[in-house]
């Protein structure tokens, strides 16, 4: 019986869902990812390689990792995924080489393999959703999960310019202090505010995939694991009683 409490207690604990703490100010919205969607993953897949890639990697991951999950063919692959002349079994890595970007950009953008693990789905989902107008900053734009961000809003023309929504509050020192608590549209991109959202999910719910690739098979794989502890401590449990009944 020991057995099989200690191996519930294990199974309550790896299913406790992880938090994700924010970094900055703003608020934080909250997205649904399932990374068992095929088609979600293929439209994440291409978006990010046709919108991303150009300065961000995914070192951890390689193109030929994409054909089962994601149901795609290595001529898909390479049709629709790969634009720098790099074969199927290479590794996700941006054209753009990292000492160049550090020089021009002051930083190299980072390696997003761990991004969703690093910062939580609502946190990114929040950062790609989070753009708005900001005369202050060299680039014309801040960011609501990321105070002063370096990178300039790339998707602009598919969601449009945003302003910040404030709520004056009383912080514990007594004085005043403005918060954003929303975002305005004032200006139209080539994407509904719906689409974009939805073209956003995608993204990150390929992120979500490639922080860890073999979620889906460790959760089945643990899921008999734990139905074969539960068994054992069952025969253990009746092996023990007849053993004692001999004794006595």
């Amino acid at each position: 019986m020991r057995t099989l409490i200690l191996g519930l207690l294990f199974c309550a604990i790896a299913w406790v869902p992880q938090a994700h703490a924010s970094e900055g100010g703003g608020f934080m919205r909250h997205v649904k990812v399932d990374v068992a969607d095929k088609a979600a993953l293929q439209r994440g897949a291409r978006d990010f390689a046709n919108y991303c890639m150009g300065c961000h990697s995914l070192s951890y991951v390689r193109y030929l990792q994409l054909e089962k999950p994601l149901g795609l063919s290595q001529d898909d692959i390479k049709k629709y995924l790969i634009f720098n002349g790099v074969k199927v079994g290479d590794p996700m890595v941006s054209s753009m080489p990292a000492a160049l970007a550090a020089k021009w950009f002051g930083k190299a953008p980072p390696d997003l393999t761990d991004e969703v693990r690093v910062r939580g789905t609502d946190w990114l989902y929040t950062y790609l959703t989070g753009f708005y107008l900001d005369k202050a900053r060299p680039t014309g734009v801040n960011n609501v999960v990321f105070p002063n961000v370096g990178m300039p809003d790339v998707v602009e023309n598919l969601q449009g310019a945003q302003v910040p929504e404030y709520k004056e509050i009383t912080a514990p020192d007594g004085t005043k202090e403005k918060v954003i608590v929303g975002l305005k549209q004032v200006s139209p991109g080539s994407m509904t505010p719906e689409q974009y959202h939805h073209w956003v999910r995608d993204i990150v719910t390929f992120l979500a995939w490639t922080a860890e690739p073999n979620k889906l098979e460790r959760e089945h794989l643990g899921v008999w694991i734990v139905l074969l502890m539960i068994l054992f401590s069952v025969v253990a449990y009746f092996l023990k009683k007849a053993y004692w009944e001999d004794i006595h």
